[in-house]
């Protein structure tokens, strides 16, 4: 049962995850803008 909600937990998280980055994205103002966030996002982690 523990291990059932680690990973629920951590599902949860990692899709916490991806709506911060996507809006993070999705808030660039034009091409270069999204293009550094890109790049910036994928050194990050």
């Amino acid at each position: 049962m523990l291990i059932f909600l680690f990973f629920v937990f951590r599902k949860a998280l990692l899709h916490a995850e991806h709506n911060r980055r996507d809006a993070y994205l999705a808030s660039a103002v034009d091409m270069g803008d999204l293009e550094r966030r890109m790049r910036s996002a994928q050194f990050d982690g």
